[in-house]
Formats: structure tokens, sequence, C-alpha cells
């Protein structure tokens, strides 16, 4: 990501959460969790995506404690740019080196793993 968008991975993984999200908005400490992070962390990454000016920062209108990060069209822009690179590293790196047996049993694995993190939640159907 960062020789091919000059980003790094986890603010590639914090663009593309909030490209996804309602509004393309999420509260911080949502997004920390979704990212996998610390809100100190993420929150250092959001001041330096702000300064590029793909991500904006505001006080959540339901509730004064909590803060909302969005991302702008110049952030969108970005993730429409780097995903398709991106979709090809995850494929050179995770998918090619498999054999389709191993592919299918990666999915059979992922699966189960999603269940147990979230038993409400469908599983992606394969493609």
């Amino acid at each position: 990501m960062q020789r091919d968008a000059g980003i790094s991975q986890f603010e590639y993984v914090v663009l593309a959460t909030l490209s996804t999200a309602p509004e393309q908005t999420m509260r911080m400490n949502l997004l920390a969790e979704y990212a996998g992070a610390s809100l100190s962390r993420l929150s250092n990454v959001v001041s330096r995506l702000e300064r590029r000016g793909w991500v904006r920062r505001s006080p959540d209108p339901s509730s004064g404690r909590t803060t909302l990060a969005t991302l702008t069209d110049d952030g969108f822009t970005v993730v429409e740019d780097a995903a398709p690179r991106h979709v090809a590293e995850v494929r050179r790196l995770v998918f090619d080196p498999l054999t389709k047996a191993q592919q299918r049993q990666l999915g059979t694995i992922a699966t189960r793993l999603l269940r147990a993190i979230d038993p409400s939640r469908e599983p992606p159907t394969p493609s």
C-alpha cells in the first residue's frame, strides 16, 4: 500500500472502513474497534488523514462525548484508486499460493470463525 498508493495498510483500513459506513461516517470508538486499534492510535492516524483532507472529525450531535469521523470525497477517491491494487495484492499473497481445495478449506475456516465472532451475522456467500 505504501509503495503503490502512498498510504499505510492501516490508513487504507481506516479509509475503506469509512467508505462502507452509512453516510461514510462512524464514531471514532467504533472505527477503532473495526480497525483493530486503540483509540489513541486511531486518533493519530485520523489526524494525518485530516491534514491530507481525506477525513474530517466532528462532534456527534447525538452525544457530546463522542466524535465522528467522516470520509471526504477526496478520501473516497483515494480508496477507489487503492482498492484494485489492494485486492490484487491480497489475491497474490493469500489466494494464489493455495490450491483450489485449500482455498475452499480457507473459506470454510473463515466462515466458522466469523460465526464464532458474531453468531447473528449471515456468512458471506461464496463467489
